[in-house]
Parts: C-alpha cells; sequence; structure tokens
C-alpha cells in the first residue's frame, strides 16, 4: 500500500483538496487511476488492493471519497461499500455492469458507479468532486440502466408525464411514487434513473443546470433520500428503510 502526502497549501485563499482513497486490486489499473486523479488536481491519500484493505485504510486515513472496484480478491466491492459508505463517500468505478452488482452496490450505499468506457477523466474528475460536494451522485448510462433493471418492479400507472423522444420510457415501466411528484420532477427523476448528468438532464429538458438541481432537491425531500440511486430504488417502489 502506498500513503500519499497531501500536497502543501499554496494559498489561503486555495479550497481544501479533495482526499481519495483508490480502490483495486490491479497495480496497473491503481496506478493509471492516481495518476488521472492527481492530474485533474484531486489528493490521492492512499490506495488499497482489496476491500478488506480499503475499509481499513478509510478507517485510518478517513479521505473524502473511496473510489472503489467491484472484482476484487477476499472482501469484493460491494460488501466494502457496506462498511465504507458509513465513514465516508463511496463511487464504484469497474467494469462491471451486471444489474445485479450495481444495484447491490448502491443499495450497500454508494453515492455513484461508473463503468469503465463510459466516461472520460474530466468526467471522473467531476463526479468525484460533484459526490464529495453532495451535489451530483453520477451514475454512467450502462450502470443507470442497470440499476433500473435491477429495482424495477411492475405497479400500477401513475402520472404520464412528457419526455423527450430518445428518452420516453415503455409503457409497461410506469414508477409507484411514494410521495407524489409533479410532471416536471416525474421527468427529470425519469432522466436521472436513465444515468444523466445534472448537465445532461438540463439540455434534454431545456432548462438551466440550477434549475435541475432545484428539482433534484425536491425530489430528495419528497422521497426522503439523499442519493441518486436511493431516489430511484424509492422512485420506483423497491427500497425500504431510511434511504441511504
Amino acid at each position: 500500500m502506498e500513503t500519499h502526502p497531501a500536497a502543501p497549501a499554496t494559498g489561503t485563499a486555495v479550497e481544501p483538496p479533495v482526499r481519495v482513497l483508490v480502490a483495486d486490486d490491479n497495480p496497473i489499473v491503481r496506478a493509471g487511476l492516481v495518476s488521472l486523479l492527481e492530474a485533474g488536481g484531486l489528493t490521492v491519500v492512499g490506495e488499497a488492493v482489496d476491500g478488506a484493505h480499503a475499509i481499513e485504510q478509510a478507517r485510518l486515513l478517513r479521505p473524502d471519497l473511496v473510489l472503489l472496484d467491484v472484482r476484487m480478491p477476499g472482501t469484493d466491492g460491494v460488501t466494502a461499500a457496506g462498511t465504507i459508505s458509513a465513514l465516508t463517500k463511496v463511487l464504484m468505478l469497474s467494469y462491471d455492469d451486471a444489474p445485479e452488482v450495481v444495484g447491490a452496490a448502491i443499495r450497500a450505499g454508494a453515492s455513484g458507479y461508473l463503468v469503465h468506457g463510459s466516461f472520460d477523466v474530466t468526467r471522473l474528475v467531476e463526479a468525484v468532486r460533484d459526490t464529495v460536494a453532495g451535489v451530483d451522485c453520477p451514475l454512467s448510462p450502462a450502470a443507470g440502466r442497470a440499476v433500473v433493471a435491477a429495482l424495477h418492479r411492475d405497479a400500477p400507472a401513475g402520472p404520464e408525464p412528457h419526455y423527450p423522444p430518445q428518452y420516453a420510457p415503455a409503457a409497461q415501466s410506469t414508477p409507484t411514487h411514494p410521495c407524489p411528484l409533479s410532471r416536471r420532477e416525474s421527468e427529470v427523476m425519469h432522466l436521472i434513473a436513465r444515468g444523466l448528468s445534472n448537465g445532461e438532464i438540463a439540455r434534454s429538458l431545456v432548462i438551466s443546470e440550477y434549475t435541475v438541481k432545484n428539482h433534484i432537491n425536491r425530489i430528495f425531500a419528497k422521497l426522503g433520500v439523499r442519493t441518486r440511486g436511493a431516489a430511484i430504488a424509492r422512485w420506483l417502489g423497491t427500497a425500504g428503510g431510511d434511504g441511504q
């Protein structure tokens, strides 16, 4: 395990660095992620080689976020996410987009799930920063579809909002809302479930990103959740518990 010292402060106006722990059993992938994150201005405080090691390092280093692979020897990433999410934010990063795996990770407490090959360096750094700041819980499109597939259950028809044609849901997939959402909130919620970012939702609905964030805040309040994954689960009528 390598521990990366925090960069020294260079001025009083500089915001505190975002501190990240990278967990992946492949040393080449791990080294590549460290390089990308540091090039994006993030501070990598440590590395872990499996889930148990990630839990240990998260407790020791108290990072702002743990970037966690799914398939690792011993304690896997999904199992580790359940413990780590009680300590800090967890962002899954994996080649695995199987619906049951993505759904299990979100239910375990991960704030987001990115699938390799579906994002660039800028998107990765943005996803980390947004997750730490609590302004977004990123799901790559493949992960968003997987969450819906894993959590969806047939339900009586609800509101029928207008969607942009390319994002229109199938007739049988209308969710049950624990607390009724407005037509616009339902549109936003559907696009969240498809894995779109705030900026992509804004462009799809021809509204500002600030307005999207306001809608999401109201959706979270109505559904009693704090993360995108939990909102999807609750919106589809499959979540229990405290909305984590």
